[in-house]
């Protein structure tokens, strides 16, 4: 987990500061089918007439702190063009201050993007952050501030996970082979022979409760996994968190269940429990949690709504 400083998590909307805007891409993302689109990108933006500073890295690790020393410089904005793990990464270092954020959706998944209102095609999402720098307009959302047992802090925007499908990424990051998609589908098959509900202590604005269960997740917004819509009712500006448990599910319930979570209904299968709470806090062994897609902290972990936490290019 990235150490993060506890600046106060206030983003106030406004007028663009004055700076140049920095953009981070990832021509990796989404198997690359995108990779070519960074001029007509560069292109759109540069109508607002601001300075265009583009971050290299070439591991995660470099993107991350190039996107916290582009803040610390004066950027303005901060662009990423990528997918979620691309937005997750930014979003460390724009939250919290006034750097206006835009996502330019080249990923598998592009959740959070979607789920905050960018256009689903990079270019016009280019277009609409482009725009939105010339006419200095931001719009606030929400995110969700983790802190895990260590201390340490960092943020989402999507859905943490920390469940079965935390399990399954955790097996499918430790296996070397097969390479690509067929590695995750070996890891669900591995999990599944394994499944078994965990016990889980959830601490919802100080109310406690305990849970059997398979899926946990957190949701500052609806999606996660390219449009899988775990958490379907959680809305990143009502300044709240919602939770989504799956409760004692055997592998034939939950294979069946799992064709409903891309419209979200599986929260009305009897096994399934909603809450809504700003402040949620979530133990159980031997779990890690993914967040926005990319492996975040063990549990137990403490995670909080913060209001109006960025600004966004819209």
């Amino acid at each position: 987990m990235t150490e993060h400083d506890h600046r106060p998590a206030l983003a106030p909307a406004g007028p663009v500061p004055a700076g140049p805007v920095a953009v981070l891409t990832n021509p990796t993302a989404g198997r690359g089918r995108h990779a070519d689109l960074l001029p007509a990108v560069l292109d759109r933006l540069a109508v607002a007439g601001r300075t265009l500073r583009l971050l290299t890295a070439d591991t995660p690790d470099q993107a991350l702190a190039a996107c916290h020393d582009a803040v610390a410089d004066g950027a303005a904005a901060l662009v990423t063009v990528g997918g979620d793990g691309t937005v997750h990464l930014a979003l460390q270092a724009v939250a919290g201050t006034p750097v206006a954020y835009g996502a330019v959706p080249t990923g598998t998944g592009n959740d959070f993007a979607a789920d905050t209102g960018f256009p689903a095609d990079p270019l016009a999402a280019a277009d609409a952050i482009g725009a939105a720098l010339a006419a200095g307009r931001t719009r606030p959302v929400d995110l969700a501030r983790m802190t895990g047992p260590d201390g340490s802090v960092r943020w989402f925007g999507a859905v943490l996970a920390a469940g079965f499908d935390a399990i399954v990424n955790e097996r499918a990051n430790r296996m070397r082979w097969p390479r690509g998609r067929r590695r995750y589908d070996l890891a669900i098959l591995v999990e599944l022979a394994r499944l078994r509900p965990r016990r889980y202590r959830l601490v919802l604005d100080g109310v406690p409760h305990e849970f059997d269960a398979v899926l946990v997740a957190v949701g500052n917004c609806a999606s996660y996994g390219g449009g899988l819509r775990i958490c379907p009712a959680a809305d990143p500006t009502d300044g709240l968190l919602d939770v989504v448990v799956g409760g004692r599910f055997d592998r034939r319930e939950l294979m069946r269940v799992k064709p409903r979570l891309a419209r979200g209904t599986h929260v009305d299968h009897p096994l399934v429990r909603t809450f809504r709470a700003r402040t949620v806090e979530l133990a159980a062994h031997d779990i890690t949690a993914y967040a926005d897609g990319e492996r975040a902290t063990p549990l137990p972990v403490t995670i909080t709504a913060v209001p109006h936490a960025t600004n966004l290019l819209l």
